[in-house]
């Protein structure tokens, strides 16, 4: 992803040296996502969900733990008693508990994790929209790139006269308290 912005930002200075007088005509405009997404009513409501989603899954991994803890206490306290073969068998089961339980961490919040799918079908409609209004927002007011600063695109001075978040949330029909 950072390498696409930096492609991005290496052909816009491209465009800008190669065209200076075409480059001069172009408006550029940023939005911060994150802000947005901070006053539309139903981001919160998502929160929520994504949050009792995750609580739920904690407290399995939690359980899983205590298990694992209180066979481990087990295996101490008796270990003398046991015969080799016990031994490595209560040694392998308390080896199986924390490959289950990792197994369980990654399908929830690994990579390609349920949290990631949970979180990407309940945000992809809010970012639907927001990208309606950003369109609206620049086919209005001409501009030519806008850039998201939330992002992994890095900003090192923004005019905050070129912020058109607000714009974006008025379009979408979201008031705003100054």
């Amino acid at each position: 992803m950072k390498s696409v912005c930096f492609l991005s930002v290496v052909f816009l200075i491209g465009l800008i040296n190669v065209a200076p007088i075409q480059a001069q005509n172009q408006r550029l405009a940023f939005i911060d996502s994150e802000y947005i997404l901070s006053k539309m009513p139903e981001y919160t409501g998502l929160e929520q969900r994504l949050r009792a989603l995750t609580d739920g899954w904690r407290e399995e991994i939690e359980e899983m733990q205590r298990d694992i803890d209180r066979l481990d206490r087990e295996f101490v306290a008796r270990e003398i008693l046991y015969t080799p073969e016990v031994r490595q068998q209560k040694l392998n089961e308390i080896e199986a508990l924390k490959r289950s339980k990792e197994q369980f961490i990654n399908s929830r919040f690994g990579p390609e994790g349920e949290y990631f799918r949970q979180q990407q079908q309940i945000l992809e409609p809010l970012q639907r929209r927001i990208m309606e209004a950003v369109e609206a927002v620049s086919g209005r007011d001409n501009f030519d790139f806008v850039f998201d600063r939330a992002g992994d695109f890095l900003f090192l001075y923004t005019r905050s006269q070129w912020n058109i978040s607000d714009d974006v949330l008025l379009e979408m029909g979201i008031q705003i308290n100054q």
